[in-house]
């Protein structure tokens, strides 16, 4: 038995995004047993970042647990590529081809480093110990930052050749829609990540209370109170998450879709809408019906998920995580 009580292996989790690197130490039954946290130096230029993602995995590395550990899973904001081991987040623009798995694989002592789209890390996260369990076929989401996806079909994660299949962020919903970071038109991303509610909100005329700064959560608060402006915002970014939900339950065939991430937080101001909105944009019998629920894991999924997804790759068979 190591230091944290548990037995076992353990693995080290990275979620990295365009707000916040976190980290942890993972046991075999999806625990935390060891957190740390930077805010993401986003503006910053690649070896700022880096320096943010060495300083997290500095103080895991000091953990008593550490010698437990016996590979670190990354899940990174997208795209990402898996199989050279690259990142190219679009909301962290000085990370452009990162070689990020051999960077962090320096930094760890050699251990096995296991790259994956922050969205394909929800959606194990959330098949192993969440709102998934259980579903052959699922969308997993996160709406933050940035919006990310990943597909569980036929009762397996599906990640796709680089580790980006699922990435719904980047389809687009509004063809002559604003242009996008990735250098299309009308995103889900564009419309529903937590920045854009906020601009668009303010755009509208929406100001936040007095004292607070406009973000997503102080329109989130405005809605729940009853501010129109700020209900539209939300309706408009639910009204992109359905049409995007919608086309993957036509493409693939899913049958829930879990929605995760700090925008999700606002609870009903953005569920009530989504749910409403995909009745009339799923309404072919086979797309019909697509259940719509909030992330089980909150914030932690996505270390919960970078951890699950290394051990599926390895074949860590004592995590349980399935095929």
């Amino acid at each position: 038995m190591h230091p944290f009580g548990a037995t076992g292996p353990l693995v080290a989790a990275l979620d990295i995004g365009g707000t916040k690197i976190a980290g942890a130490l993972v046991d075999a039954e999806g625990r935390l047993l060891l957190r740390s946290r930077r805010w993401t130096p986003a503006a910053e230029d690649a070896e700022t970042v880096m320096r943010a993602v060495a300083e997290v995995l500095a103080e895991l590395r000091a953990a008593p647990g550490w010698p437990a550990v016996v590979a670190v899973g990354i899940g990174s904001a997208g795209p990402v590529d898996a199989a050279h081991g690259t990142v190219s987040p679009v909301n962290v623009p000085g990370w452009r081809a990162f070689p990020l798995v051999p960077r962090v694989a320096e930094a760890v002592g050699g251990l096995p480093v296991v790259l994956t789209g922050d969205g394909v890390a929800i959606a194990a996260a959330e098949h192993w110990q969440g709102a998934a369990r259980g579903y052959d076929n699922a969308l997993c989401m996160v709406v933050s930052t940035g919006v990310g996806g990943g597909l569980v079909l036929g009762g397996a994660l599906l990640s796709g050749p680089t580790g980006n299949a699922g990435h719904i962020g980047h389809i687009s919903v509004d063809l002559d829609g604003n242009l996008c970071p990735c250098g299309s038109r009308g995103c889900v991303e564009r419309i529903a990540s937590g920045p854009n509610i906020a601009r668009r909100a303010l755009d509208s005329g929406w100001r936040p209370p007095a004292g607070t700064e406009p973000t997503a959560a102080a329109v989130a608060g405005s809605a729940h109170a009853g501010d129109p402006l700020a209900l539209a915002s939300f309706d408009r970014a639910a009204q992109a998450l359905a049409a995007g939900i919608a086309a993957t339950a036509t493409l693939v065939e899913i049958h829930v879709a879990v929605v995760g991430g700090g925008v999700a937080n606002a609870g009903s101001v953005l569920f009530d809408p989504l749910r409403d909105h995909l009745t009339r944009y799923a309404t072919l019998s086979f797309a019909a019906g697509v259940q719509v629920v909030p992330a089980a894991l909150g914030t932690d999924a996505g270390l919960v998920g970078a951890a699950a997804a290394a051990a599926r790759a390895l074949g860590l068979g004592a995590f349980n995580v399935g095929a």
